[in-house]
């Protein structure tokens, strides 16, 4: 039987996978508020825009990491990059007019 904490993590594993880009702007904005705390708690002589400037750069650095991890995650995650073929979408070529009639007479959008 799962745990809690197994099914938690599952759960959030999930919503990241759903919503990618949401998580790495949250990311993003941690990363600078947290830059900016801990440039404020460390050095409070320096100036605002020069905290911002630095919390910015880290803030850049980690989500580049964070964006490497997503992209590896999505080539690894989905059978080692290949799609089976059950998993292909059809939709495209459902839409096409069938190349003949029923009667079996070729149809004329497909002729040339």
């Amino acid at each position: 039987m799962e745990s809690k904490m197994e099914r938690m993590s599952s759960s959030v594993q999930s919503w990241v996978e759903d919503h990618k880009l949401a998580a790495i702007g949250g990311v993003w904005a941690t990363a600078v508020g947290a830059s900016v705390a801990y440039s404020r708690r460390r050095a409070p002589q320096r100036a605002t825009s020069l905290r911002l400037i630095h919390a910015r750069m880290h803030a850049q650095a980690l989500t580049l990491a964070v964006l490497g991890g997503a992209a590896l995650m999505h080539y690894y995650g989905n059978n080692s990059g290949k799609k089976r073929g059950d998993d292909l979408d059809y939709d495209f070529y459902s839409q096409l007019p069938a190349a003949t009639d029923a009667d079996g007479k070729e149809n004329e959008r497909w002729s040339w």
